[in-house]
This record gives C-alpha cells, structure tokens and sequence, in this order.
C-alpha cells in the first residue's frame, strides 16, 4: 500500500487546464450511442428547471436588446462590436494553455492586436462615408478625418506587419507546433467569426429594418425550436445535436415564416426602423419611405364569405422579401447551429462559455445569427437596393474621394454648366 501512495504521489502533476477540461467534456457530452442520453427529451425531468432558468435569461437579454435598438444606429454598432469582442475572447480562450502561455509573455496580447488590426480596417471601411458625412461642416475636422481615410489602408498593413513581425520575434524552441497553432487559430476566428459578424454593420446603416428582422427571426425560429421540440419532440433530427427534433424544427419553420410576413408589415411603418442612416448622429429621422415600405391595397371580393368583415387588406412589398429571409432563417441558418454543435462536439465542450444562464455563452447565441447577417446582406444589396447610379451614390463619391477645394472647384464648374444650358434654352 505505501509503495502505491509513494509511486501515485511521485507522478508528474498533469497540466490543471487539461485536467479540468478532460472533466467537463465527461460531464456534458453524451455517448454516441445513446441520444438525447437514452431518452426522449419529452421525459426529461430536469427539462422544467433548466427552461425557466433560459426564459429569465431570455427575457433579460429580449428586454436589453429592445433598449438599445430604441437607442439607434450608433448604439446597435457598439452593441454589436461588444459582442465581437466576447466571442473572440470565448474563441480565444478555447485552445489556449496556461503552462505554454506562461512561457510566453505577451504572447496573448499578441491575438488581440491580430483582431483590433481586423476591427479597425474593417470598420475604417464601412463607416468611412458616414464619418466623413458628420464632420464635413467643419473644414479642418473634415481635413483630417479626409487625410485619415486616405491612409487608412497603409495604417492598416502596418499594424498587420508589425503583428507579424512580432510573432516571428517571439517564436520559441520546442513551442513553434503550440505558437503555429495559436496564429492559426486566431486567423480563423477573424474571418470565420468576425468577418461574417461585420456583415451585420452596413445593414443597420442601411436601415435597422434590415437588421431587426433578420436578428428577429432567428431568435423566434431558435425559441419555437425550442418550444416544440420541448412540448412534441420525439424524432432525432441530426446526431450533431442529439437533442434536436423534427417536430421541433418543423413547427419553428412554419412560425418564423409566418412571423416574418406578420412583423416586416409592422416594422416597415416605422422611419426609425426604415430610414438609412448617413451619419453618425444620434438624431431621429425623417425620409421618403419608397415604394418598397408603401402599403398597397388588395382587393378580398370573391375571395372570402359575404358575412368576412375585411374586404380588401393592405400589405408592404417588403414584406414578399420578408418571406425570403423567413424560409432562410427556419432552414439554412440553423445548420450555423449544427456547425457549432459539431465543433463543440469536437473540442469535448457542451458550451463555448457560461456567460448567459441557460444559454452558454455569447457565441452559442450567435452561431445562426452570424450565417443570417451575411444572407440578410447580400439580399439586400442584390434584390432590394437599386443597381443604377443614383444622385445620393454619385455625390457619397464626391465627399469621400475629393478634397474640399477640389468638391468647392467642381461646385463653380457646375454652375457654370447650369448658367450655359440655361441661357442656350432662353
């Protein structure tokens, strides 16, 4: 017995990281062989307690989300931008390893300089226009933001260099696999994760409709998923995510569909949720609805019963693109849902954190939404927004590529032009 303590306590103290996280993986994932643990989730018992913790959470982050959105465009940017940060951070946190970080000083911070690089260059992009849109009645403001714009990309290339150049400094005998490895991994949240989040910003510029249903749906199609496969699940739908049902993704299907039709009309009579935004303010709006958040009239006779009190019923032309991002977000978004339940599957993890009760962490809440901000975008700029040149595109151009002298030079030459037409007219 003494020589079996002495030979246990003399073994190598294995990394505490792995130890906890051979442990948890033990914990929470179900053998292959037996899903939804041997059992049908409609006999699960702890099925209450674990749904009214996820309905407080819900309503919290519901009641959260509500708020900002009232708060406008600016607000929904920073929204999303935390979030991004959360997720790098769970992603980030996934593979690392203390014993080997500890051996690499600043080798962390070196991830995170990778990612704001991405920030900065990403978001240069997309909110160049709409900076240049809010300085441009001061002249010098407007010069420097101007100049700032004009480098951006050359600001950009150097962050990335030096990032680089750092890794390269920093690589370590007998640590290059885990530091490969490292650099990688960061890479690929960047533009897995983060590139297809981005997608979500031009979106609420272009109006929060653009961003509010799309987000609103998934979140309808993951809760009706939830509730069916809840109260009717009996069918496996997919070994990725054993508890997962037919009766729960049908029943979702069908009520995020409808739900799309049902909100895109009440949304789309709201300026606040239609206008584009073209700045940076925070004030209200006011702008031309368009043809597309115009109601038109259709005519019921002959349709339905004498004794049917509507005889005709107004309806959006949003709301037919509507129905487009409705079948999208009950049938493709949820395999983002399976890919991160496939991943997680794969690292032994049941949640890629615990930041939400009930929920996991901000990327378990994210995986659809990620594949629905992408889809939603691309939609809007190929079905929705016109492909002809227009005045607000040709001047957008003007501010963001002429130097104030040149804009007030070609403002002379214009006129000019308009003073000969009209004398060649009288």
């Amino acid at each position: 017995m003494q020589k079996d303590t002495t030979t246990s306590s003399s073994t190598p103290p294995t990394n505490t990281g792995r130890i906890r996280h051979r442990k948890r993986s033990n914990e929470v994932i179900p053998e292959d062989g037996k899903a939804n643990g041997g059992k049908l989730l409609v006999n699960d018992k702890s099925k209450y307690k674990s749904m009214l913790i996820r309905a407080y959470s819900s309503v919290w982050m519901i009641g959260s989300f509500v708020l900002i959105i009232y708060m406008g465009h600016l607000y929904i940017t920073a929204m999303i931008v935390v979030i991004q940060i959360f997720m790098a951070r769970e992603l980030f946190n996934l593979l690392r390893r203390a014993h080997e970080d500890k051996q690499l000083p600043g080798f962390r911070l070196l991830n995170w300089h990778f990612f704001f690089t991405a920030m900065l260059f990403v978001y240069g992009r997309i909110l160049s226009q709409r900076l240049v849109n809010t300085v441009n009645s001061d002249k010098v403001l407007y010069r420097l933001v101007s100049s700032l714009i004009k480098y951006h990309m050359v600001v950009c290339y150097s962050l990335y260099i030096t990032g680089f150049i750092w890794f390269i400094l920093t690589l370590k005998k007998k640590m290059y696999k885990y530091q490969f490895g490292q650099y990688a991994w960061t890479h690929m949240i960047l533009i897995v994760v983060f590139g297809q989040s981005s997608f979500t910003v031009p979106s609420i510029f272009e109006g929060i409709f653009w961003f509010l249903l799309p987000a609103t749906l998934i979140v309808i199609n993951d809760i009706a998923a939830y509730f069916f496969g809840f109260f009717f699940g009996r069918t496996p739908l997919i070994k990725l995510s054993p508890k997962k049902t037919w009766e729960g993704f049908i029943g979702a299907s069908v009520t995020t569909i409808i739900s799309a039709f049902m909100l895109a009309n009440i949304m789309g009579r709201s300026q606040w949720l239609t206008c584009p935004r073209k700045d940076l303010s925070t004030g209200w709006l006011d702008c031309d609805p368009g043809l597309l958040f115009t109601p038109e009239s259709y005519s019921l006779l002959g349709w339905t019963p004498h004794w049917f009190p509507w005889k005709e019923i107004s309806i959006l032309p949003v709301q037919w693109h509507a129905l487009c991002l409705g079948l999208f977000a009950s049938i493709i978004a949820p395999f983002g849902g399976f890919f991160a339940s496939g991943f997680k599957r794969a690292f032994k993890i049941k949640d890629f954190g615990d930041s939400i009760p009930g929920h996991g962490g901000l990327t378990d809440r994210m995986d659809c939404q990620m594949v629905m901000a992408v889809f939603a975008y691309i939609y809007h700029q190929s079905f929705v927004v016109p492909q002809s040149l227009s005045v607000e595109m040709i001047l957008d151009q003007i501010l963001m590529n002429l130097s104030f002298d040149e804009q007030e030079a070609l403002y002379r030459r214009l006129g000019e032009m308009l003073q000969q037409g009209i004398q060649r007219m009288t």
